[in-house]
This record gives C-alpha cells, structure tokens and sequence, in this order.
C-alpha cells in the first residue's frame, strides 16, 4: 500500500522505510501522522466487503493499516472487535436516547492498549528486530508484553514503581523484562527512548512511533461499523499522553477522507483534574502543552507532559468538541455507577469517561437525541485497590442458615 509520513509541525513527508519515528527537524516533538491515498484503498475495499468480513478483529481492517502483509506479521491474539453496548440504565439516568458504552476492557490485556501494540509488533516483525521495548504506567506496557509473548519477541518494559500490583503481574507473567523506575511515567518514557537509541531497541513509545496511533485508530473505524457506518455525534474519551484521542481522531478523519461516513463526530476529551495538560492548553487557545505536576488516582491518565498533546488539542478543536476535567472522588464514584448501572466493571481512567459525560450533560454540551458513545478503555480488575475503595464490603458471617435469616434480605 502507498502511505507516507507528515509531520504534524511543519508538514513535512518522509518516507516509512528511512524514517522510523519522529520528524527529523523537530526531534521528540515532531510526531508524524501516516498519510493513505483514499482511492487506492477505495479501490481494494469497502464498508460493504468489510463488513463481509468473518476476521473479527483488527485486522478486519487490514487495507487501512501502514502494514506490509499484516497477515503474516500479525502477532496470533485476537486484539479487537470489543463489544458496542447500547445503554440499558444510565442512558434514562442521564435523559440520553441514544447513548452507547464500547468496552475495551474485553481486549486480551484488558485495555484499549491492545490495539496499539498489535500494530507495532507487527511492524516490529515487518522490520525484522529483535527486542521491543516501552515505557507505560502499565496498560501498554501489559499490551505489548502480551502480543510480544504471542509473537515470541522479548520485551523490555519501563514502568514507574508506583504502577498497581495488577499491571505489574501482567507484565512479569507473560515474560517481559520490567524495569521499574523509581520515578514518574515521563521519566520512566525518557529513559526508555535513551535505552532504545543505545541499544537499538525498537520503540514502541506512544506517540513517538507513529504505528501506536494506527492500531488505536481502529477503534473508531470499529464502532462506526457498529453504528452501521455512521458517525455518532459525539465521542467521549479519557486523555493522558493524548495518544487514545489522536488515534480515534484518526481513525473518523480516515472514514469521512474515504466517504464511509458523512461527518465528524465531536470529541469530548476527560482529563483528571490533577493531570489537565491538555485541558489547560485547550482552555487557553494555544497548542503549546506546559507541563503538570501530575497526581491523580487514575494512572493510566497520569501524564505530566503528554506527548500527543499537539493532536490530542487539535482532535478537540477541530472537532469542535470540549475538553472537561473530573476530581478523583468523581472518577471513583463512577466505578460502581457504571458496574451497577450497565454491568461493565472499569478501572478509573475509564471510569472518567462516564464522570465527565455527567458534567458534559449539565453543561449542555450533548443533546438528548444525540449519539453518544463512551469508550471505555481499562478493566477493573487492572486496579483493584481503587474499586476497593468505592465497593463496600462483605458481610461475614456464621456458616449457618439462621445467620442469613437474620439479615433479612428477602
């Protein structure tokens, strides 16, 4: 497939086979988006064939992928096709008709982070390296050391110490080399393009591989075709690093690009209010990303220099979306409001999806004809401690007959 690379600074185009990561003249902050010829794809595909299609997973979308021959590199997990559900209990909570929860906590690692490190470790296999490497808070670092153990390519993953116990089992048992950094993600991501540049590892970094943003376009591209190719009005999405929205952005301008869909969603970017870089830039006007000192309960949003920010403003603006932020009790709350209303257990990255669409609604930002979809993009059990703190507790008692009576719950 013809594809090339543009950076989203200054527009310049690379080739894919000489330029690997990042823009050249702008170094770490010259990310580069993956260019398609749309008729060229239009002319192998469409939603029609697609839909057709009995590969019920990402590479159902495999013509709209930066990838040689995915059907041989595709590492053998099913990464995708995550369920798409139609609200039963929050939805009339809210006095939202049309509002949709797409679940990827169903994704082999449990989060939406799959879809980005099938991409990359195909690539990774495409290229033909020999170690992948991240730096993560967990989910991605979890992702990759998954489709690494399927394909069978050793992993090193860079992961602040502070990372849940959950995250780290996963990595350490599916057989990645962990280095647990006593410091913050940003550190933990800078140290990790330090040892990839030394030793040659391939880097699978958000943002800074421009692939990561590929696999999590599919999301999008993926409850589109749920809606029966068409767009929803709006699109709710917790932000960290920004990668998650820049992909989904990705993904809708791709569709509208080829004329699958007739519009552009409007994107509603979550942010913790102790990690609002992106809130804070959107809410100034400008694109320029000043650092926090990010503290939130929410890991996997916690970002102090999100490295997708540039995009991750843009997909907000220029879809003329909105960017909110929620506290920590909020996002906790919404851990047992969602498992109770909609039976989807969530950690709290994903949990802030739903708290901020309580605050889009009081705001007035979706209308209650609209369609809504929350993309919900972490399992709770990646974070038992925190739905710990929301669930109650159990009643012990007597293994006797009389002391379940006594409770009178009938």
């Amino acid at each position: 497939m013809n594809y090339h690379f543009k950076c989203i600074l200054c527009g310049s185009e690379y080739d894919p086979e000489t330029t690997r990561y990042v823009c050249p003249k702008h170094g770490d902050e010259g990310i580069l988006d993956t260019i398609f010829d749309s008729r060229e794809i239009n002319q192998i595909t469409s939603p029609r064939a697609i839909t057709g299609s009995a590969d019920f997973s990402v590479w159902r979308y495999t013509p709209l992928l930066p990838l040689e021959n995915p059907r041989e590199s595709a590492p053998p997990l099913q990464v995708g096709w995550t369920p798409l559900y139609c609200s039963t209990t929050l939805g009339t909570r809210l006095g939202l008709s049309h509002l949709y929860f797409k679940d990827d906590g169903r994704n082999p690692t449990a989060s939406f982070k799959d879809r980005a490190s099938a991409v990359v470790v195909a690539r990774a296999r495409e290229l033909g390296v020999k170690i992948i490497t991240t730096a993560s808070t967990g989910n991605a670092g979890a992702a990759l050391a998954g489709l690494a153990a399927a394909a069978k390519m050793p992993a090193v993953i860079f992961v602040p110490q502070t990372a849940p116990p959950a995250k780290i089992a996963q990595l350490l048992v599916f057989g990645a080399r962990v280095l647990l950094v006593k410091g913050t993600y940003d550190q933990a991501f800078d140290l990790c393009l330090e040892a990839s540049k030394e030793f040659g590892w391939y880097c699978r970094n958000t943002a800074f591989n421009p692939y990561t943003v590929e696999g999590k376009k599919t999301a999008s591209i993926e409850l589109c075709e749920q809606l029966g190719w068409k767009a929803p009005d709006a699109l709710v999405v917790s932000v960290g690093d920004g990668n998650v929205i820049s992909g989904l952005w990705k993904g809708l301008r791709d569709l509208l690009t080829l004329g699958w869909i007739d519009r552009m969603p409007r994107l509603l970017g979550i942010q913790a209010e102790g990690s609002a870089a992106c809130y804070n830039a959107w809410k100034a006007g400008t694109e320029t990303i000043t650092p926090v000192s990010a503290h939130t309960v929410a890991d996997s949003i916690s970002a102090d220099l999100p490295r997708d920010g540039v995009r991750a403003v843009r997909a907000v603006r220029e879809t003329g979306g909105a960017y909110l932020t929620v506290t920590d009790d909020e996002i906790l709350a919404a851990i047992p409001e969602l498992a109770r209303g909609e039976a989807i257990f969530c950690e709290p990255a994903a949990s802030a999806v739903y708290a901020g669409l309580k605050k889009a609604v009081h705001q007035g930002l979706v209308q209650s004809d609209e369609t809504i979809v929350c993309m919900l993009t972490g399992n709770g059990l990646k974070d038992i401690a925190s739905a710990m703190k929301v669930a109650g507790a159990g009643t012990i008692i007597e293994p006797t007959l009389g002391a379940v009576k006594q409770l009178n719950i009938c």
